[in-house]
């Protein structure tokens, strides 16, 4: 028997990332009972972009982490550079998407998503980490609850007035009741993810790298390291034995400037990889009982900056929903659906048609020339990744 638990909460979570976590802090601020469980030991690495946009700061205030997350030893990403092939850039300014002098943040996973787990455990949440959920509970057409394998293999029962899924890309809940589970395709993509040290990046800066069926992003986070993080078409990767260090250098490193920027550069720490099968939404309530929030709800390019950012929004969204309407699961999921498609769907419609010109070199590089013309039009798109 796992212990220091009880059989039944009001709200159980499945996953201890920002939009697991953020969501727990929210609930139990307005004094809901919480379980998490986090198939991880925290702290941990994560393949992410580790890029925090402006306005992901409010939301930590709103969260009581704000001087923590201030002392972990981030860098200010005052500017985001797009590059051409050619080493020809395109700038996007930071304080676009907050108030001026606004800044982003170059910080670790590691360190932002332990802060997070912790603050939920100190107000209360009850933290499983090492733990898994190893079957939803249903009855009456909708999930009740779920059990839980630790460690040491113990089973658990839990049951909840409503189940999330905030497992991310996985969606290790959802996918059980996605129509198009079993006819899933191959994925398309890969993204490979490592810290590197001595990058030659400008100070305060990150830098977007287009190449041919991909691209890539390199920004300062804490420690003198550097996230370095890129998709490439699945079939490079194969071709390339998926040696992380030979896509780097055949297909990344087609373009001039993260070729020159990564030239000295010295890899820190392991590799991570991930098969991208899909962007976009998926279903928000998968099943009656339960909701999805952060990448398991919808998985944003991460060219836009704005996964984090995604992911603090659906919780504090699905936060409100859960808090007015606790002991009505339909009012949840209702309620959670319009709010979600008025903050998202505006976003992720315009994220859509940037992919099909992220991952085409031509059509990207072409936007970057076009874009470069004006100012007022290049602000006016990025603030349409952010904007509902």
């Amino acid at each position: 028997m796992i212990a220091n638990i009880n059989d039944k909460y009001d709200v159980v979570i499945a996953g201890g990332g920002p939009a697991g976590s953020s969501l727990a802090i929210r609930l139990a601020l307005a004094d809901i009972s919480v379980l998490l469980v986090e198939q991880k030991k925290f702290p941990r690495d994560k393949l992410c972009g580790e890029f925090i946009s402006p306005e992901c700061l409010v939301h930590f205030e709103e969260l009581g982490v704000s001087a923590t997350i201030a002392s972990a030893g981030g860098t200010r990403l005052l500017e985001t550079v797009f590059y051409k092939r050619n080493g020809k850039g395109l700038r996007i300014k930071s304080e676009w998407f907050g108030q001026s002098g606004s800044a982003a943040l170059g910080l670790s996973r590691s360190k932002m998503d332990e802060v997070l787990l912790r603050r939920a455990e100190d107000l209360g949440v009850t933290v499983l980490e090492q733990t898994v959920v190893s079957r939803l509970m249903t009855s009456d057409d909708r999930v009740t609850g779920f059990s839980i394998k630790s460690v040491d293999g113990s089973f658990c029962e839990i049951a909840a007035g409503i189940t999330v899924d905030a497992t991310g890309r996985t969606r290790a809940l959802a996918r059980g009741f996605d129509q198009n589970t079993k006819n899933r395709s191959a994925a398309e993509h890969v993204a490979f993810k490592t810290h590197l040290r001595n990058v030659d990046l400008e100070d305060q800066v990150c830098e977007i790298y287009v190449y041919r069926g991909g691209y890539g992003g390199c920004n300062q986070v804490e420690d003198a390291l550097f996230d370095l993080c890129f998709i490439t078409k699945a079939e490079d990767a194969r071709r390339l034995n998926s040696d992380a260090e030979r896509v780097l250098r055949e297909v990344v490193f087609t373009n001039k400037r993260a070729a020159e920027a990564m030239k000295h550069s010295e890899i820190a720490k392991p590799w991570l990889a991930v098969p991208i099968e899909n962007f976009g939404r998926g279903d928000i309530v998968p099943y009656n009982g339960m909701i999805s929030v952060g990448d398991s709800a919808s998985f944003i390019d991460p060219f836009t900056g704005s996964g984090m950012l995604m992911a603090l929004q659906s919780a504090k969204i699905a936060s409100k929903s859960i808090i007015a309407n606790l002991r009505d699961c339909e009012s949840i999921s209702n309620e959670y659906r319009r709010s979600y498609a008025a903050t998202f769907d505006s976003r992720l419609r315009v994220s859509s048609m940037l992919r099909n010109a992220a991952f085409s070199p031509f059509i990207a590089e072409s936007t970057i020339s076009l874009l470069n013309v004006s100012s007022a039009i290049t602000k006016r798109l990025a603030r349409a990744t952010r904007s509902a």
